[in-house]
């Protein structure tokens, strides 16, 4: 039996200094080892316990990084072990097979777009129109595929994301709030659709995966089975499936548990 383990990366596996969740004393708090540098800072962080852990299922499975992340945002990770044979950025936008993005996959993604979404400058065009400039900090695409804000949540209206929407469900798109982020994405760029491909490819016969967020939802739901952590949107939101695994953990202790979860069930071995 072949397994895949899919796993999202930000706040799944990797957490920021902010988000690593260290509530213990700090002569207890765990040793960490950085995984990207941003504009010559450091950004992204492993617990050394949860890198041994990555290191040796990365080299005992079919291990994809499946991030929402661009190329070049997922370029800046270095993860360790052996880098991963596939990995999917964008939400499902782009497949790189041993680091570059698949041309056919590409061509299959734009035609699904065409065909059943508004497209991405109607989109931007309603986002910027209707954001107020007293909480918006930054409005950007990503790879001409989808469109997010960056905002000062504190000043964000309670009913401005749930009428957004309603707007976007009506044209194929998605809405999700993750933090101070707030994505707009075409309804047929997901995760798992980026992951049956691999699937297709590789014969695999099983599929891991672990995600916080609602844009991982439905790697979560296609997956046999899965694991969220105790923090994100779908800890937030009560999200459940019966063959996902709802952690209680937190922060980087959940990357750890997630990793540990994923060794188990791919190799049979406890870690």
């Amino acid at each position: 039996m072949r397994t895949i383990v899919a796993s999202d990366l930000d706040r799944t596996l990797i957490y920021s200094a902010a988000a690593l969740g260290l509530t213990m004393p700090d002569v207890q708090a765990p040793r960490l080892l950085c995984v990207e540098v941003y504009e010559q800072r450091p950004l992204s962080y492993l617990t050394e316990t949860a890198a041994g852990l990555l290191a040796e299922l990365a080299g005992s499975t079919t291990f994809v990084p499946t991030t929402t992340r661009t190329r070049e945002q997922y370029g800046r990770i270095h993860l360790p072990g052996p880098a991963p044979e596939f990995a999917i950025c964008a939400n499902g936008g782009h497949l790189l097979v041993n680091g570059v993005s698949d041309p056919d996959w590409q061509r299959t993604v734009a035609g699904r777009l065409a065909a059943r979404c508004a497209p991405l400058g109607e989109v931007r065009e309603h986002l910027v129109r209707t954001a107020d400039p007293a909480w918006l900090l930054k409005e950007r695409t990503a790879e001409d595929l989808f469109a997010y804000l960056v905002v000062e949540r504190a000043l964000l209206p309670d009913t401005w994301v749930k009428d957004l929407t309603d707007w976007a469900a009506d044209r194929g798109w998605t809405v999700s709030l993750q933090g101070r982020k707030i994505y707009a994405v075409p309804q047929p760029l997901t995760k798992s659709a980026a992951v049956a491909e691999v699937v297709r490819r590789t014969g695999a016969t099983e599929v891991l995966a672990a995600g916080d967020s609602l844009l991982d939802a439905d790697l979560l739901l296609a997956a046999d089975h899965g694991w969220r952590p105790g923090h994100g949107e779908l800890a937030d939101t009560g999200w459940q499936a019966p063959h996902v695994t709802a952690l209680a953990a937190r922060g980087a202790a959940a990357g750890e548990q997630i990793l540990r979860a994923f060794l188990r069930g791919a190799t049979g071995r406890d870690a």
